[in-house]
């Protein structure tokens, strides 16, 4: 964008097409749509409406702003992280780099628990989210089961304050007890939920140099890695979650592309039944799902 001496041949169909091909070369995920969302962003409008202003020119303060967020995106810094904010479960999330960004795999678990909980033969009233980092999950269940209550944890403070916010902004804050603590530590052991969900961390720290640059330096690490082998907090949730479970309570975790096998037999030894993994659209088994004995 700084090659040109007029800045009055910078359009937003210019500015998309040149976005584009920079992103693509410098290896940013989804070109395209990073550089729309970018440039609605400076420009103050919804991404739709880039289609209707494609001949017109942005001001000033909007292109130095953009060119800012596309340098930056190019050197891996979250477009969410650029935004302030990310879409997840069509609602719009505050998101900080105290938070992971959410992603659409995860949507796949706030699936199965609506899901779950709308079925006739099953009663989840009460849902605890471990590990509660932007709110992303425990909101877009509130909003989605009405008759639901809900419970929050995370060993962030700062990642709480994001959540509460998050809440605040879509209007369920009486609805959900956010606590600090470590998995289920803020509850007493006699607080006994109806379901237990989770996206705890679940990267293998051996893993951590091939991770993209945008993940691996300005996420937070301490919600992304979990051992050498990536599941050291999902054995505690096996080991930890089962007293704060009514009898045959559900736990549903979001898990790594490769860990189902290692996840399911850990879940079985441990001594859960009825346990089932979801796929996410490329086939892959993302989501656990395992009852409480009785």
């Amino acid at each position: 964008m700084s090659e040109t001496p007029n800045v009055d041949t910078w359009t937003v169909q210019r500015l998309l097409d040149w976005t584009r091909g920079h992103f693509e070369q410098n290896a940013v995920e989804s070109p395209r749509l990073c550089a729309e969302i970018l440039l609605a962003h400076a420009i103050g409008c919804e991404r739709i409406e880039l289609y209707t202003r494609y001949h017109s020119t942005p001001d000033e303060a909007a292109l130095s702003t953009f060119r800012t967020s596309v340098k930056q995106a190019a050197e891996g810094r979250p477009i969410a992280h650029l935004t302030g904010e990310k879409e997840f479960f069509s609602l719009a999330f505050e998101v900080t780099p105290d938070v992971l960004v959410p992603r659409p795999e995860t949507e796949i678990l706030v699936e199965r628990v609506i899901s779950l909980a709308r079925q006739k033969d099953n009663e989840i009233k009460t849902i605890l989210d471990v590990g509660v980092g932007s709110g992303c999950i425990a909101i877009s269940l509130a909003k989605n089961l009405p008759e639901a209550a809900f419970s929050a944890s995370d060993i962030s403070e700062a990642a709480l304050a994001v959540a509460r916010r998050n809440a605040a902004r879509h209007e369920v804050s009486a609805r959900i007890d956010f606590r600090a603590g470590d998995l289920c530590s803020p509850w007493d052991a006699e607080q006994q939920f109806d379901a237990i969900v989770s996206n705890p961390p679940y990267i293998a720290e051996t893993e951590a140099a091939d991770l993209p640059t945008n993940v691996r330096d300005y996420e937070p690490s301490l919600a992304l890695f979990s051992g050498p082998d990536g599941l050291d907090v999902v054995r505690r949730l096996a080991a930890e979650t089962p007293p704060h479970l009514k009898p045959n309570g559900h736990l549903l975790m979001e898990i790594a592309y490769n860990q189902a096998a290692d996840v399911t037999r850990l879940l079985d030894e441990s001594g859960w039944r009825d346990i089932v993994t979801y796929k996410d659209d490329l086939g892959h088994q993302r989501v656990v799902h395992a009852r409480r004995r009785k």
